[in-house]
């Protein structure tokens, strides 16, 4: 495996994501026969890990996207939330999953349970691949399936970036502080 130049170290690697989205998605098959669930991909971060996750679920299941803007420019969540793009399936009386690429603060998840909550669906559940441990800090929300736990370092690939690069390494890397710092 080539290491990107602004990559510290390798997190997980591509066999493990593998082993990541295969688990998830055979607990998320034995949870939901017969339930046909809408998975909700959070834009844009989490569009991979939904790509595998769907693959990896046996069961009758479709897909749906929406993307917010809680960051800015910044490295940390604003705790401020804004639709960019909206849901394009109704989802009163469906069980819904929102895939997630990383849970940190878990404010943005929050705002988006509450919201499709309200809309009326059936049931909600949070897929979140990685689970970011900040000593201290409880997340506002807890996912019903977790793919990894991840140091509280600056991570991308697999998805993640940092101001949009990074998203197409096939593993999870800690990206070099000078490259973040500047």
């Amino acid at each position: 495996m080539d290491l990107h130049p602004d990559i510290e170290k390798v997190l997980i690697s591509e066999e493990e994501i593998k082993e990541i989205t295969g688990r998830l998605g055979a607990a998320i098959s034995r949870d939901y026969a017969d339930k046909n669930p809408l998975v909700v991909a959070v834009l844009r971060g989490a569009f991979v890990f939904t790509a595998d996750l769907m693959r990896s679920i046996t069961v009758p299941c479709a897909v749906d996207f929406m993307a917010v803007s809680s960051y800015g420019t910044g490295v940390k969540s604003s705790g401020v939330v804004r639709i960019v793009k909206d849901l394009d399936t109704p989802i009163e009386g469906r069980h819904v999953i929102i895939a997630e690429d990383i849970l940190d603060s878990g404010l943005t998840l929050s705002y988006l349970m509450n919201l499709l909550s309200n809309r009326g669906c059936a049931s909600i559940a949070i897929a979140a691949f990685a689970v970011k441990d900040v000593p201290g800090h409880v997340p506002a929300v807890r996912p019903n399936y977790v793919g990894t736990h991840v140091p509280n370092e600056f991570i991308v690939g697999y998805g993640l970036d940092y101001a949009e690069r990074y998203r197409n390494l096939p593993y999870v890397g800690v990206l070099k502080p000078e490259v973040y710092s500047n």
